[in-house]
Parts: structure tokens; C-alpha cells; sequence
């Protein structure tokens, strides 16, 4: 594949990575056979294995296979060595300072780790702790692994980890940590965490803020991680809070729409990701889609490696006409509801989903949520948007992630998926 992509590029001596052609999602997953160094896993095997929820973990000969969320509309089967297990770890435990060794030992000592992802399928955060289980047992004992299924019902999860004794650690996306948040503060969720780490979603200052009031017992706060499926170990987060690339094994470009460099400082349109560890599925100058800012000055803990900050996804953006707003615009919160969800289902149609608190009358929440939505886009030039109610309840990614705004790009992936038109086998 690679041979075909780069037969007009000139000769090896006098090529640097920006002469090389970006790679995106579809045209590499239309090439899998061609794409891997290996030839003892096509496609078809690929995707019969990822069929079975029971092979979440499970590698095929010495290599595993996950799938990623498909949050950008076009998912992907990642294949990496069994190696990597080691690889994660050992990279990530060398960047550690002073202060994570005390963190981890502190945390231990306190209780257990959980892990709150989606558990239908062989996304990262499920198959990635089973694989950890099945290399690596006392690996897996001594970090203390569970897990539990974000899917479920609010209550049945806040059961589920009220009933877990000394849960000290949680894992998970910042939209779970939101619905964590509410639950604490409605007196339901009784643990007393001292460290969450989040990643696969933007953490925002107020969600930090209003987690730290939620749980005083945060001893260590929220650590952020930034990495994706097709690099787990993209990044670290040192004891300043900065995000630093592994750069000794990633190469990451911050880029305009055009695919040319951005300079330190300014918001790129998205970023190209290079893996130098994973050769078996090579990702060579790959569209991530994020919104990435490095930072113009050094960290004050004193890493060579370069920090940065993380905006977003693209895909992520609601755009009406000419108009894009972030997801964080609209307030979709209300005392009488769980969980509150915005779809765009055409460039100016959105509905609304809510799964109300017991007790609650619907016609009312509708109203009030309808009413703030519609605000926020009257503020923004746009008076022709229709926003109904809708009897569906709101839904959780493949990979258990909850989107409060499902822009018209994803809300079509995901409707695709569930009615069965395309193969849900790489969600």
C-alpha cells in the first residue's frame, strides 16, 4: 500500500515526512490486507473476531485487535503487537517523576482502580485491561483492574461502584465523569475517589472545577491523558499539568486545513500522527482530527519533550450553514433530568432526548431545555433552526462514550450502524 502511495515521491535521501502524503481512516480501511507488514490477518478474519464480544482481549496469534469509538463517522480495526502490553507500560513508567511513583504508591495503598468505559465491544478501554489480564496477571493484580460497563443504567452503575469497596481510583471519559459529578452531588454516589484519570474527550476547566467540589477527597485531582487506539501511549501528563508528546515514539504535526505546519501557539485544524512502535500496522502521517496548540515555552518540570494543549475534535463541531459552534455552548442540564441529548438530525433539524429523574414531568423539561437551546442559536444569527421533542432516550457511543451534542456527521454514523446498513464490525 505504502509502495503505491509513494511512488511519486522522490528519492529516499532527499525525503523529509512533509513530503509524504496524508493518510486518513477510509483509504487505509480500504486497504487492510495491504496496509499490515503482516499477511496472516485480513480483514475478514479481522472483523469475524471482533464479532464475538468474548474475544475482547483475546489476541489472534501474537498480535491483538481492538476497534476504535468511530466518533469521526469512520471507525477502524488497530492491530498491535502483544509486545505493546510492555511497551505501555515501560514508556509510561519512564517518564514518571518523583511525584507519580508517590502518587501510584499513595493510591494503591488507598484501594482499587475501576475502570468505567463502554463494554459492548473491543474498544481500548475494555479489551485493552482484559488484554492486560491475560499477558500479564500479576500486572493486572497489582494496578487492582475492574471494570464496569458505562452503558447500564445510572442507578444500576452507581450501585455497581457504591458496592465496590475502596474504589481510589477511577478511570474514564470526562462525559462519565460529568454524570459521576451529578450523582455525587445528588448524595446517590457514596465512593470517595482520590485520583480520576480521563482521556478519548475534552476536559474542560469547568468540569475540573466542579468535580474537585463534588469530591473533596481528590487528593490528586484529575489527571488528563491524551492518546487515541492507534497510540495508546501518545502522550503523558506531567506534575504541572502540561500534556508532553512521547516524542522519542510519536511524531505529532500540528497542521492548517491545507496540511501545512501551524507555529507554536496557534490552534491547528487538526494533527497527523506518526507511530514509531507499532510495526506491524504503520501509521505514517494519519489525520486525527484534533485540535491541538503547542505551547511556545518550555515546562517548568523540565521534560525535553514538547507540552501542548488539546481544543478538540472536529467532529465534535455542530455546523449550521456557515455557523459552527462548539458542543460546550449549550447548557443541557436540568434538576428534573439524568442525562440530556442534542442530535442534529439535518443541517437546521435537531432533536432532543431526555431520560428524566422519577417523578418528572416531561412536557415541562422539554419546554425549558428546548427554550435554552434555542437561545443559544438565536445568539448566533440563527432563527431558522427547528428543535423537537424526541421520545428517544439518549445514547451512548460503541465505545461508552456519552456526546451530549451528536452533530449530523456522527448522529448519521451511528443511525447507519443500528439499522444494520453498514457493518458495525469496526465501530
Amino acid at each position: 500500500m505504502f509502495r503505491r502511495l509513494y511512488a511519486d515521491v522522490p528519492p529516499s535521501r532527499d525525503v523529509e515526512l512533509h513530503d509524504l502524503p496524508v493518510t486518513r481512516k477510509p483509504d487505509l480501511m480500504r486497504d487492510f490486507d495491504d496496509w499490515l507488514t503482516i499477511r496472516s490477518l485480513p480483514l475478514d478474519r479481522a472483523r469475524e473476531h471482533l464479532r464475538d464480544i468474548r474475544n475482547a482481549g483475546v489476541p489472534i496469534g501474537d498480535v491483538a485487535v481492538f476497534q476504535t469509538s468511530g466518533t469521526s463517522g469512520e471507525p477502524a480495526v488497530i492491530v498491535l503487537p502483544s509486545s505493546f502490553v510492555e511497551y505501555y507500560f515501560g514508556i509510561m513508567m519512564a517518564r514518571f517523576e518523583r511525584y507519580h511513583w508517590k502518587l501510584i504508591g499513595d493510591v494503591r495503598k488507598l484501594g482499587v482502580r475501576v475502570t468505567v468505559t463502554g463494554g459492548n465491544g473491543h474498544f481500548a478501554g475494555n479489551a485493552f485491561n482484559k488484554l492486560v489480564h491475560r499477558l500479564s496477571p500479576a500486572l493486572a493484580r497489582g494496578l487492582g483492574l475492574n471494570f464496569v460497563e458505562a452503558e447500564q443504567p445510572i442507578d444500576r452503575l452507581v450501585d455497581r461502584l457504591n458496592a465496590i469497596p475502596n474504589v481510589a481510583w477511577i478511570v474514564t471519559y470526562p462525559s462519565m465523569l460529568t454524570i459521576l459529578a451529578r450523582q455525587k452531588e445528588a448524595g446517590r454516589l457514596r465512593i470517595e475517589p482520590a485520583l480520576f484519570s480521563v482521556g478519548g474527550e475534552t476536559l474542560t476547566n469547568d468540569l475540573r472545577e466542579r468535580v474537585g467540589r463534588a469530591f473533596p477527597s481528590l487528593k490528586y485531582g484529575i489527571a488528563d491523558f491524551y492518546g487515541c487506539t492507534e497510540c495508546l501511549a501518545l502522550s503523558f501528563e506531567c506534575s504541572h499539568g502540561r500534556k508532553h508528546l512521547n516524542e522519542d515514539w510519536v511524531i505529532l504535526e500540528a497542521v492548517d486545513e491545507a496540511m501545512q505546519p501551524v507555529p507554536d501557539g496557534t490552534l491547528s485544524a487538526t494533527v497527523l500522527l506518526t507511530v514509531l512502535a507499532n510495526e506491524v500496522q504503520p501509521f505514517i502521517r494519519y489525520d486525527l482530527g484534533d485540535c491541538v496548540r503547542f505551547h511556545q515555552d518550555s515546562c517548568p518540570c523540565g521534560s525535553p519533550f514538547r507540552s501542548f494543549q488539546v481544543e478538540g475534535r472536529q467532529a465534535t463541531l455542530v455546523r449550521v450553514g456557515e455557523v459552527t459552534l462548539s458542543p460546550l455552548v449549550f447548557d443541557l442540564e436540568h434538576e428534573n433530568a439524568q442525562r440530556i441529548q442534542l442530535v442534529q438530525t439535518a443541517e437546521k433539524d435537531f432533536e432532543l432526548r431526555i431520560q428524566l429523574t422519577d417523578g418528572a414531568a416531561a412536557g415541562a423539561v422539554f419546554q425549558d431545555v428546548i427554550t435554552s437551546v434555542q437561545r443559544v442559536f438565536r445568539d448566533n444569527g440563527l432563527d431558522d433552526v427547528a428543535v423537537r421533542q424526541s421520545g428517544k432516550l439518549p445514547e451512548f457511543t460503541a465505545s461508552g462514550k456519552f456526546h451530549e451534542v451528536v452533530p449530523l456527521r456522527s448522529a448519521e454514523a451511528r443511525n447507519m450502524t443500528s439499522s444494520g446498513r453498514r457493518q458495525p464490525a469496526t465501530d
